[in-house]
């Protein structure tokens, strides 16, 4: 196999593979940089004693993620030089961009990305490679070093975990565009009952700060009454998809200063994930969102 035509079925199978390394780390650009590390080491290797290539890559892929995984935990980095949720925007009037959609399949919204990142670096691998991506138990513990059994286990532990803390949202997009713009509507008007109605009781809204501990305001009345401190910005925020779900891009005149990405269950809020870090807000794509 030449050059040319093992780059062909590396093309091939990328969408795939940055689909994988998103859900592991939850950013594209290190997503990227674990499926280009992934491209360099195929090359270093005879292809042709490749059973699988596409098992292979998947694979290769998966252990540069946990490595990295392992790597910031280890040197103890901060999420502005390591992870931090890194959101996926599109214009609601155009829709999921094509690129998007293969990292967004399975409902990998913001509140998902955030669970995961709690787990320990082999419950993540364990549950998304076999949740996900539906690859063997024995196939993911050699990765992880543990038993077929343990790794079972891990996958199984994650889930719970996820399963609690990240609910599937509410799948019909406009019935959560109805909500969104219901809770920015209130917080423009200034009405606080209107607020808390769009709101689950159990609500937590978090900011994601640069120190990677989030700030949380639990419950309706109180997440309610932090939109009520910030209404001032609500004539300048406008829609937008985050991670496939509605949510808005805040303004600053022409500059983008937030992102807030919103869970919807049963027409209620449950969810809301700001990010309003400069350094993050300006490193998104944010084409298509105009103030």
């Amino acid at each position: 196999m030449d050059e040319l035509e093992l780059a062909d079925r590396f093309d091939r199978q990328r969408p795939v593979l940055r689909a994988v390394a998103y859900r592991i780390l939850g950013s594209v650009s290190e997503a990227d940089d674990a499926v280009q590390e992934g491209w360099l080491r195929l090359r270093r290797t005879d292809a042709e004693q490749i059973d699988s290539l596409e098992r292979w890559l998947t694979t290769v892929v998966a252990r540069i993620c946990l490595n990295m995984i392992r790597s910031r935990r280890t040197r103890g980095e901060q999420p502005l030089d390591g992870w931090r949720p890194e959101p996926i925007i599109d214009d609601p009037a155009v829709g999921t961009d094509p690129e998007h959609e293969a990292l967004l399949a399975d409902s990998v919204g913001i509140a998902l990305q955030v669970v995961l990142d709690t787990l320990r670096p082999a419950e993540r691998l364990a549950f998304v490679l076999h949740d996900m991506f539906a690859v063997p138990f024995d196939e993911i513990a050699v990765m992880v070093d543990r038993s077929p059994q343990a790794t079972r286990q891990l996958a199984s532990r994650a889930r719970r975990r996820v399963r609690d803390a990240a609910p599937a949202p509410d799948p019909d997009l406009t019935r959560q565009r109805v909500v969104v713009d219901a809770y920015f509507a209130a917080a423009r008007e200034g009405d606080l009952q209107a607020l808390v109605a769009v709101l689950d009781p159990d609500v937590v809204l978090r900011a994601h700060r640069r120190d990677g501990n989030p700030l949380e305001l639990h419950g309706a009345a109180r997440v309610a009454r932090g939109a009520m401190t910030a209404r001032r910005f609500a004539p300048y925020v406008r829609p937008a998809l985050i991670n496939g779900a509605a949510g808005a891009v805040a303004f600053d005149g022409e500059r983008p200063f937030a992102v807030l990405a919103f869970t919807v269950i049963d027409d209620r809020t449950v969810a809301i994930d700001v990010f309003n870090d400069a350094e993050l807000v300006a490193k998104l794509d944010i084409r298509g969102i105009t103030a």
